[in-house]
Parts: structure tokens; C-alpha cells; sequence
């Protein structure tokens, strides 16, 4: 029973961060349906992405021309991206996040747009335990 109340009370905590971070930016202008494939340029990068294996959450708000993102990582509680970067590597989209709010110290993700499956997928560098992971976002 205690433990349901914690979970309950971490998903309004986690929800009220998002709701605030959403209030403070203004949305881009973009089309109700995603952009396909890399030639579409940085915009297939907006939206909410989650991670299958534990719900970690990544909300792409933004993209400048230049690749910077206006990006926030949830895991359940938002938290800035130190370095939120998009580059075109030829016809593939990449990104690059670094985390070191909240106890994750320089952890990063090297992800890369997959168009055939609409999925970032890439490495997860965990700082702490200096430990990768092959990992994956779908789109939320």
C-alpha cells in the first residue's frame, strides 16, 4: 500500500514538472504529422520519446537550424540536458544528450533517427558505473 502511494505521488510529481516545463516554452510551429527520413532535416526530432525498457522519457521541443535542442529528460522527474545537440551525418540524423542534473554526472546518449522504424537508437553511457548500453526511444 505505501509503495503505491509513493508510485502515485511520483507520477503527479513527474506530470507537474512536465506540465511546467510546457507552460514556460512556446511551442515551435511545425505540422500535426512528423516528418519522415533525414532529408526532412532536424524537425523528425520533435515529440516525446520513450525508452521500452524503463520509461525513461526524452521531450524534444525544439530544434534550431544550427542542431541545438530544446530537449528535457524525465526519469519520472524532468531534468535539463547539460548538452542537447543535433548534427547531419550525411543523409543520418544524430544526436547527442548529456546529462548532469541529478546525480548522473556527465552520462550521455549517442542516439541516431531511424526513418524505417521512427526510432532513435543508439548508446547510453551510464558515468556513474562507466558502463554502455545499447538502447532505443520510440515515439510517445
Amino acid at each position: 500500500m505505501h509503495y503505491r502511494l509513493l508510485a502515485t505521488a511520483a507520477v503527479i510529481a513527474a506530470l507537474g514538472a512536465f506540465r511546467r516545463y510546457c507552460r514556460r516554452r512556446r511551442p515551435p510551429a511545425r505540422s500535426d504529422a512528423p516528418a519522415v527520413g533525414a532529408s526532412a532535416g532536424f524537425n523528425v526530432l520533435q515529440g516525446r520519446w520513450v525508452r521500452p525498457d524503463g520509461g525513461y522519457t526524452i521531450a524534444i521541443r525544439g530544434v534550431a537550424a544550427d542542431g541545438q535542442l530544446d530537449a528535457m529528460y524525465f526519469n519520472p522527474n524532468g531534468l535539463p540536458f547539460a548538452k542537447a545537440q543535433a548534427a547531419l551525418d550525411g543523409k543520418l540524423v544524430r544526436v547527442s544528450l548529456e546529462l548532469r542534473a541529478g546525480g548522473y554526472n556527465g552520462s550521455t546518449y549517442e542516439l541516431t533517427y531511424d526513418p524505417a522504424s521512427d526510432q532513435l537508437k543508439g548508446t547510453y553511457y551510464q558515468a556513474v558505473a562507466q558502463q554502455r548500453y545499447e538502447i532505443f526511444f520510440v515515439r510517445k
